[in-house]
């Protein structure tokens, strides 16, 4: 039987369809709906900077395979179509209903004469000590712009009839995009864009000018560092990104309404192939839609304060952890207990050694302040730190410089290998013996993200879960690719690299065996992307068994769910909502003795077979309990919820019954749980 895997590009951009639909919902608060926009923004220039050139490569390998060709067809219709949407979502109903609070948001507008003054003095004060203006004759170099910054092209007229042409950046980079002037009640919010063009005449006194249009040129964004590294890793790293910005072209995005003859000869002018070219709106990067000067908290979503985590428990974490596993929800409940965990760890006199694993580390983290404080202590600090993190590699590379500089040892990179696992290990003298106290989550150690991606945090002294963290942490020192499945033989823990394919694999072959056996059988996954072909088709191999399969994935998923004979027993369900659902959750029926693992890894090529990842068992009874209480209103939700057919659609889920909003619900869960415990 043929078995059918649909494209991950596909879907991925069904998915950034799904966050786009968001910005067009009454239900969500007007401020909220601009920020689904710019996070849609925001998604459509990473696909253009990591999935496109692959996308591009795949037809210069087989410029004449069909599925190549409609692949890359197929892609361009459904962005062409989402960003028709997303413009007709901006001018129709979210800039209106801006107008009804006394707020002008001038997009395609004149700006009033009323203003002008306080544009022209703003520009004059402000904006012109950023303009760098480049001349395009063919005297010059070619201009080089930079990956997703924005331009002018500004073309000037001589008094003899001669034109030039010219490059001015617009400098968003260094001031916001969008400026504000308050007159008569209201609140005029113009684009720096604007600002720029409609002085245009300060800057080039001596010509007529014709006319000037908005550019950006998107580039490819992979480092391309080879598998294995000779040399200093981080200097390869640093001297990578002082060049990411100057990728091949993967998109010309240029406004409407300049003339063919222009557009070939800038093209020219700017080392760029004609085949990237694509015609977008006035204003670009609009991402910058998340940043908009309106403050009205009624324009935002009700308050959520999270919720405290271990009421009436000792006064040290450490003490917690020994009478039981603890859980933290986040974002609904609060992370002052991970940050306790670090910074109790980097004080308490007893504890001797701290290991941890980071890979998307915060701005300015808390986290790896106290891992700084507690080297300085005098504690033995061992922090491995993920050098290639895609758009993280210079903070992450920052804050390797700054531990290791206050005694930390840093671990980087693996080649060939990411580490995105989730593990901190702290041991804690007792006596003449150390105690092992464990953090497993499903997310990054990271303050920040904490307050909008919905994770997992398990904290537990498990004697044989802590032991194999330890051994994990030990094959991290030495810094190199595992040479076989059984150099750590990991009975508690599921690890990339190690055991975590072979375990899935047998979790599932378990449920197919109880079907067949006439036995109950069921399995429930939740992750971010299902694309790696052996455990899909494990999936279709359960499904036809007449295992129920219930999946809820976020993003990318190429199993094709209700396929007569192949998958009817799948369904798929994606959920978009205030918060960005990131846990990993896999819960497996096992004849009524049910199996629950949480961890990092999403079933992707690249998670199971290029990185280490960390899935772990949660024993604890309650904790069982309250997770899978949380996973079953998300697959009873049908607010947010939609489910994914065959052709990537988002299809709502029917509100039959009482209406299920499952973030909100689980909040209230929570905060129950929490009231009863006080």
């Amino acid at each position: 039987m043929h078995t059918q895997f649909l494209s991950r590009d596909l879907s991925w951009l069904s998915f950034n369809g799904r966050v786009l639909e968001e910005g067009g919902r009454n239900a969500v608060p007007l401020m909220e709906r601009f920020k689904f926009l710019s996070i849609f923004s925001s998604n459509l220039d990473e696909f253009y900077r990591v999935r496109m050139p692959s996308i591009f490569l795949l037809n210069k390998v087989k410029p004449a395979d069909p599925e190549n060709i409609d692949l890359l067809n197929r892609a361009r219709q459904m962005i062409a179509a989402q960003q028709q949407t997303f413009g007709m979502t901006l001018r129709t109903q979210l800039i209106p209903e801006l107008q009804q609070y006394g707020i002008e948001l001038l997009y395609n507008k004149e700006t009033p004469e009323s203003i002008a003054p306080a544009l022209k003095a703003y520009f004059q004060a402000s904006v012109m000590t950023f303009l760098q203006i480049v001349e395009l004759s063919k005297d010059h170099v070619s201009f080089f712009p930079k990956s997703n910054a924005l331009y002018l092209a500004v073309i000037c007229r001589t008094v003899s009839k001669r034109e030039k042409a010219f490059i001015i950046n617009i400098p968003s980079d260094a001031l916001p995009r969008f400026y504000t002037v308050v007159q008569n009640d209201t609140q005029y919010i113009v684009f720096l864009d604007d600002i720029i063009k409609q002085h245009l005449p300060l800057l080039f006194p001596e010509y007529t000018l014709p006319a000037a249009w908005n550019i950006k040129v998107t580039r490819d964004a992979e480092l391309d560092l080879a598998d294995e590294y000779e040399g200093d890793l981080v200097a390869k790293i640093e001297k990578k990104l002082s060049k990411r910005d100057d990728g091949s072209a993967t998109r010309f995005l240029y406004e409407p309404g300049m003339d063919q003859a222009r557009l070939q000869w800038l093209m020219g002018k700017l080392n760029l192939p004609p085949e990237n070219m694509v015609e977008g709106g006035r204003y670009h990067n609009l991402k910058d839609l998340g940043n908009l000067p309106v403050k009205n908290i009624q324009l935002l979503y009700p308050a959520q304060p999270p919720l405290p985590v271990m009421p009436g428990a000792p006064d040290s974490i450490f003490e917690a952890m020994q009478q039981k596993d603890r859980l933290v929800n986040t974002p609904y409940q609060s992370y002052d207990t991970i940050l306790r965990f670090f910074n109790e760890a980097a004080t308490d006199a007893s504890v001797k050694e701290i290991y941890v694993t980071l890979y998307r580390v915060a701005g300015d983290s808390r986290i790896v302040n106290a891992l700084i404080t507690a080297a300085r202590n005098g504690k033995k600090v061992t922090v491995f730190i993920e050098l290639k993190a895609r758009f993280d590699e210079d903070n992450n590379l920052r804050w390797s410089k700054k531990m290791k500089g206050a005694g930390v040892t840093i671990i980087n990179s693996i080649p060939a290998l990411k580490v995105h696992a989730k593990v901190a290990l702290v041991k804690k003298k007792n006596g003449n013996r150390f105690r092992y106290f464990g953090l497993l989550a499903t997310g990054n150690l990271n303050e920040i993200t904490a307050r909008f991606y919905t994770d997992h945090v398990l904290f537990t002294t498990h004697p044989g879960m802590v032991m194999e963290l330890e051994l994990l942490f030990i094959f991290l020192t030495r810094r190199r690719k595992p040479s076989g499945k059984k150099e750590i033989a990991f009975k508690h823990l599921l690890v990339a690299q190690f055991n975590l394919l072979d375990s899935f694999l047998e979790l599932i072959d378990n449920e197919i065996n109880q079907a067949k056996q006439g036995r109950k059988s069921g399995i429930i996954i939740k992750m971010n992307n299902l694309e790696e072909k052996q455990l899909i088709g494990k999936l279709y191999e359960a499904s036809q068994a007449g295992v129920p399969i219930q999946l809820l994935v976020r993003s990318i998923c190429c199993l094709e769910a209700g396929m007569p004979g192949m998958s009817e027993n799948i369904t798929v369900t994606r959920i978009v909502d205030r918060y960005l659902e990131h846990g990993r959750v896999f819960v497996f029926h096992n004849n009524g003795n049910e199996q629950m693992y949480l961890g990092s890894a999403d079933w992707m090529n690249r998670n199971i077979h290029r990185r280490i990842e960390v899935c772990f068992p949660v024993n604890d009874p309650g904790i069982k309990k309250e997770i899978k209480q949380m996973i079953n209103l998300q697959l009873q939700d049908n607010v947010q919820a939609v489910s994914i057919t065959a052709p990537a659609n988002n299809i709502p889920v029917p509100a039959t019954g009482a209406p299920v909003h499952s973030q909100l619900a689980i909040y209230q869960l929570l905060n129950q749980q929490q009231t009863a415990q006080s």
